[in-house]
């Protein structure tokens, strides 16, 4: 299967502003690539590139005064399977894990496990180590937590969604990450495209989303909090500790946003990606768009 996946962001800069941009698809995906996902800018600026000290890929430039739009236009290969599952995949004792995993064991800033330690082993405590305890999590997010595009609120961390009761993806993952660490459960929080491939209609516009992926059985493998089942067509971009350190955008100075679309859509086995093309139609600026976009 291939699949177009891309994005577009349009500002209204009223000086110059540096930026650093997390939009192309993550290190691991990229040999999945029919070409460079280079990040493309209206008007043309340099871009440089570099890798953060989670392997992320990073952009770095100058936006200009006035209109300018930024995004990424590719076509990647996907295997066209549904997330994997591995219901046997242990649950490792702290002190046999890997030591690059221990980071993802801490409490970090939108994730406060060390706050909901108490509420995750006395909700999960009794569930059997492993696979299964991770899904308990998930389904104990997935239906605690109220979906809404009017609910976003960029400083809402796990202990705001877990009282509260709503939020959009990332605080999903966000509670459901922290409820993980709490458990003794390596989990890092992933941002990209997860696409509507395979699901049934009508499909709302299209947008980032926010998954984890929690470390079993000797490996990383993917849960979702937020849909709470596997998904077709999943490419990560960046992943870190929590959304803070994944921000899609980044501004140091005003960021005004007027127009956002992402896509992330199957491409017929004979169709070729068109250079001239602009993504699918354009969409109305999502409710949930922030100074600081994250995942």
């Amino acid at each position: 299967m291939r699949i177009r996946l891309g994005c577009e962001m349009r500002y209204a800069f009223p000086y110059p502003v540096p930026m650093v941009v997390m939009l192309n698809v993550h290190p691991s995906r990229a040999p999945a690539l029919e070409g460079p996902d280079a990040i493309l800018t209206s008007p043309p600026v340099p871009v440089e590139t570099y890798r953060d000290s989670f392997g992320n890929l990073c952009g770095r430039l100058i936006a200009p005064a006035g209109a300018f739009t930024i995004g990424t236009d590719a076509v990647i290969a996907d295997d066209g399977a549904r997330d994997p599952t591995a219901l046997t995949a242990e649950q490792h004792a702290v002190e046999d894990l890997p030591a690059e995993t221990l980071l993802f064991l801490l409490p970090s800033r939108y994730c406060e496990s060390d706050l909901l330690a108490d509420a995750a082993w006395r909700l999960f405590g009794h569930t059997a180590p492993g696979w299964g305890r991770v899904q308990a999590v998930c389904d104990f997010v997935h239906a605690h937590v109220a979906f809404g595009y009017e609910f976003a609120h960029r400083d809402r961390t796990a202990v705001d969604a877990y009282a509260g009761g709503r939020g959009v993806c990332r605080d999903f993952t966000h509670l459901a990450v922290a409820f993980c660490r709490a458990l003794n459960l390596p989990t890092r929080y992933c941002t990209g495209y997860v696409s509507f491939i395979g699901e049934p209609e009508p499909h709302p516009a299209g947008d980032f989303a926010a998954w984890m992926e929690v470390y079993l059985g000797g490996r990383w493998h993917v849960f979702d909090p937020r849909n709470n089942a596997p998904r077709i067509g999943r490419v990560m971009v960046a992943c870190g500790r929590d959304a803070a350190d994944v921000p899609l955008t980044h501004t140091f100075g005003p960021n005004p946003l007027v127009g956002f679309r992402v896509w992330a859509d199957a491409v017929a086995a004979l169709d070729r990606l068109d250079p001239d093309a602009a993504g699918p139609p354009e969409e109305p600026l999502p409710p949930q768009s922030m100074t600081t976009r994250m995942g």
